[in-house]
């Protein structure tokens, strides 16, 4: 089956099905993939998937990420030379750098930086989403504040991990890594939901340089709009 063949192409065309394709939205989450591909150097077609259920939720989506979350990819050069979906950026960001070599250290640096993703996966990614719903969107409303002050509490804990494994050193795994892509997206949120303040942000001395030097990168600056935003 080539990419054209995939039920994904009848509403999000391959222009050229020879380069990997990109299903995504610069949210956090679907940074980290551009970015990435950015960094890599690796040919790529980019399609813009809106975050409402017409879009995640339709046939054509569902059929290659049936979690309905962006990002997704389809390698037309996958294992055997066939091609290969995928959903869920960790594992997205993993098959990127095992295929390329790129983006992961060798030896014990490899699992250093698989840790830290698998830490932003399972931690700072689903607690900071919860702090953006419980401050910014429709949880602000909940008058109880005890949803928000667990997962404001929560926050400021992890972003104290991150802070402390900064100390001395540039990037969270010794190494520029697919961790750092998947933790920078994910701090950066915190203005999005204008929620530095409630975190404590100036208290943890290591952060702000931290996303500094992430953003001094041209991929990651490429990397953060695409596939572009549509214009409001």
């Amino acid at each position: 089956m080539s990419i054209t063949d995939m039920k994904i192409n009848d509403r999000w065309p391959a222009e050229d099905p020879s380069v990997l394709q990109l299903y995504s939205f610069p949210t956090p989450n679907g940074k980290k993939v551009s970015i990435a591909l950015e960094e890599i150097g690796l040919p790529y077609e980019p399609h813009l998937v809106l975050l409402g259920d017409e879009h995640v939720r339709s046939p054509e989506f569902l059929s290659l990420s049936p979690n309905n979350k962006i990002p997704a990819i389809i390698d037309p050069d996958g294992p055997g030379g066939k091609p290969l979906g995928l959903f869920e950026s960790g594992a997205i960001l993993i098959y990127l750098a095992e295929k390329t070599g790129k983006l992961l250290p060798e030896g014990a640096g490899k699992h250093e930086a698989i840790k830290w993703l698998m830490w932003q996966m399972g931690g700072l990614g689903p607690m900071l989403g919860q702090l953006g719903f419980f401050y910014k969107f429709a949880g602000k409303d909940i008058e109880d504040p005890r949803p928000r002050d667990r997962f404001v509490g929560e926050a400021k804990r992890l972003l104290n991990v991150l802070n402390g494994a900064l100390e001395g050193r540039d990037w969270v795994a010794g190494e520029y890594s697919i961790a750092d892509i998947a933790i920078v997206p994910w701090v950066q949120a915190l203005d999005f939901y204008g929620a530095k303040d409630v975190v404590g942000w100036d208290d943890f001395a290591h952060l702000q340089p931290y996303v500094d030097r992430f953003m001094e990168r041209p991929a990651a600056q490429r990397g953060s709009n695409i596939p572009a935003r549509p214009e409001s």
